[in-house]
């Protein structure tokens, strides 16, 4: 068996660099690789792009990247509650690349899967479809996508083996399985690390052919992006 067990996040996090681009995975603030975001933090790298379907909120998450300069460039489809974002995207500090949410997804997939470019009908008509190739498949316009291509994916699963195979929980089960083997070093932090054979395979969500290097988080703060409540009568 080969084993990907790394010892702690910055084993886990060797060879980032500045000016690199990163996939990460989660929604809003569910799933999201706390830990090695926390760690780019720490090392100060600079000059990334982030590959992301958000960028979480203004004081956690990718957030915390945002505050602190380090984003170049942002690949997201929902600019979100963050409003550190927002202001830098309207300021022209930040460069923004909006794609469609299925796009996105399907740009990570086509990336894992060596695909390097695909036809989708969304956006067709539209910015998102300025300056690429189009073609027309039974009267129907398609727009030419191209597979991302990035240094790391960071993504975070409940459960995961010495082998590299990873159980995702719920919602978390979002953009992370997609950008599992999309990059050139997949590295998967978990909530609970294990030895191989413990995982029931019928369980599986990503096998662990698809990573690098996982190593065993901690201190996950599982925050609701927006709490409602309702107000008293």
């Amino acid at each position: 068996m080969i084993r990907k067990t790394v010892t702690n996040v910055q084993e886990a996090l060797r060879g980032v660099e500045d000016g690199m681009t990163f996939m990460l995975g989660g929604f809003g603030l569910c799933g999201i690789p706390e830990n090695a975001i926390s760690e780019l933090v720490r090392l100060g790298i600079k000059d990334i792009t982030c590959i992301s379907n958000n960028a979480g909120v203004d004081d956690f998450g990718l957030g915390l990247l945002l505050q602190k300069r380090q984003i170049k460039k942002m690949i997201s489809s929902y600019v979100g509650e963050n409003d550190e974002f927002e202001r830098q995207m309207l300021s022209g500090e930040l460069d923004v690349e909006l794609t469609p949410q299925g796009t996105l997804a399907e740009k990570c997939r086509a990336a894992q899967a060596g695909f390097p470019a695909f036809y989708t009908p969304a956006g067709y008509g539209t910015e998102v479809a300025e300056g690429k190739e189009a073609r027309d498949f039974k009267g129907k316009m398609y727009v030419l996508e191209h597979a991302y291509e990035a240094n790391f994916s960071f993504v975070k699963a409940w459960k995961g083996d010495d082998a590299g195979n990873l159980i995702f929980k719920g919602t978390a089960r979002n953009f992370n399985p997609c950008m599992c083997g999309a990059a050139k070093i997949t590295v998967a932090e978990v909530e609970e690390l294990v030895p191989a054979g413990d995982l029931d395979p019928n369980e599986i969500h990503i096998p662990g052919i698809f990573i690098q290097r996982i190593f065993q988080g901690e201190h996950y703060e599982k925050r609701i992006e927006q709490r409602t409540v309702r107000s008293r009568n």
